[in-house]
């Protein structure tokens, strides 16, 4: 298994739409960089983010998840409370091929200020938006910027395409749009 390069990343957004909008180069004029790189692509939150609270008491619970633990809002800056999270999405949609598996890490400029970025794989035939969460492991509240760098997708080639792909078990996930909470 492969971690594919810039020039491989390139072309599949290109050629098959693997990433849109798809930034050909990494960005980084007064923030944090987004956009392709050696062997990855630094992908943006958008600008939609639901804040974890609990006003109502719930339990979280990923079997039944209340909705309501949640306060959405439309910013450019997402202040996160102390020891808490957000759940937000990336401003790219992604179309996985077949034969690739995505990894995604948190940027080290949001690590470095304790804030963790957490995101499962990518599954070959998986496409849409994909749901970012953040957590402040700090006891102070936290800044998230939108439109800028949220993390890393680092691709990988299978030895070959899979048996059963993601949109052939027409995963729950399939084709999001927006930040999209727990399903069972």
């Amino acid at each position: 298994m492969a971690v594919l390069s810039d020039k491989w990343i390139r072309r599949a957004a290109r050629e098959h739409g693997m990433i849109e909008p798809f930034v050909e180069s990494q960005r980084r004029d007064g923030c944090i960089s987004y956009g392709l790189s050696s062997y990855g692509y630094d992908a943006r939150v958008a600008d939609e983010f639901k804040i974890f609270t609990n006003v109502d008491s719930a339990v979280v619970d990923p079997k039944d998840f209340a909705a309501n633990s949640f306060v959405d809002r439309k910013t450019d800056v997402c202040v996160i409370p102390p020891n808490s999270f957000v759940l937000a999405r990336t401003v790219e949609y992604f179309r996985v091929p077949r034969d690739i598996l995505v990894i995604c890490l948190g940027k080290s400029t949001y690590a470095r200020c304790g804030i963790i970025v957490n995101v499962t794989p990518l599954e070959p035939g998986w496409e849409g938006h994909v749901t970012l969460e953040f957590s402040n492991t700090t006891p102070l509240p936290a800044k998230v910027y939108a439109n800028e760098g949220a993390c890393q997708f680092l691709f990988l080639q299978g030895n070959e395409p899979c048996e059963t792909s993601y949109a052939d078990r027409a995963g729950k996930y399939m084709g999001q749009r927006g930040v999209t909470l727990p399903k069972l």
